[in-house]
């Protein structure tokens, strides 16, 4: 996947994010925080993983699919920036 090793740095360093917020759940479970702020944290680490994955997605989607900034065809480019925005959407 060469988008992927394109943007390896910016992929990391998110991965590295999600890594500290997992951690932080750790760190409150282990100090026995009340639910709710484990849950917050949680919460937080979700959205970070769907960015993730929806960012993956889009890239996905544009290299091995269909670029609608270079596709031809007008219909076939609408498809596929309504299916990015719907990831996208979807991934909120």
């Amino acid at each position: 996947m060469a988008h992927t090793i394109k943007h390896k740095a910016k992929l990391l360093a998110r991965i590295r994010r999600i890594k500290g917020q997992a951690e932080a759940v750790e760190r409150a479970l282990e100090a026995e925080l009340g639910c709710t702020d484990v849950l917050m944290l949680v919460a937080s680490m979700r959205g970070a993983i769907n960015g993730l994955t929806a960012e993956l997605m889009e890239d996905h989607i544009r290299h091995h699919v269909v670029n609608p900034d270079a596709e031809p065809d007008p219909e076939r480019a609408k498809g596929a920036a309504d299916l990015i925005e719907v990831v996208r959407t979807y991934l909120k």
